[in-house]
């Protein structure tokens, strides 16, 4: 069975809010509902943090780093500029699929805009399941 931390950053917990303004119905529980289903389809323990605080996340990136096989990080303003989250991922040295959401799910920050570059990261983008789902199946091939 393979671990999985999911990381999701600032504003995440809006995204019902977000998603209602342009007649959409997703809330972040209904999104973390469909990880979950995915990860008990394909035998995945996970655990889900969202946090806005960045020193928050780092704690939970460092307490996690003998756990997780993989991380998905849903890093959005941090993606701009958070080098100690980047400095911390490189340190832990786990495979990061960093997923950003397109068009009326856009937090604002692009595959484009993000300094999370890396060679244990690789970038996703799209509507908020399919990626989260993409994100997780390029984890455990």
């Amino acid at each position: 069975m393979m671990n999985i931390l999911i990381l999701q950053g600032p504003n995440l917990n809006l995204l019902g809010y977000k998603s209602h303004q342009s007649n959409a119905k997703l809330t972040l529980d209904k999104l973390n509902k469909e990880t979950r289903r995915f990860s008990k389809k394909n035998d995945l323990n996970t655990k889900v943090y969202q946090t806005h605080k960045q020193f928050l996340a780092i704690n939970i990136l460092q307490r996690n780093r003998n756990w997780a096989d993989g991380i998905l990080l849903i890093p959005t303003s941090w993606a701009r500029n958070n080098f100690t989250i980047l400095e911390t991922i490189n340190l832990i040295n786990i495979q990061t699929a960093a997923i950003y959401f397109d068009g009326d799910y856009s937090f604002g920050t692009e595959k484009k805009d993000s300094i999370l570059k890396s060679d244990v990261i690789t970038e996703f983008t799209g509507k908020p399941i399919d990626v989260c789902i993409e994100g997780l199946k390029y984890l455990i091939d």
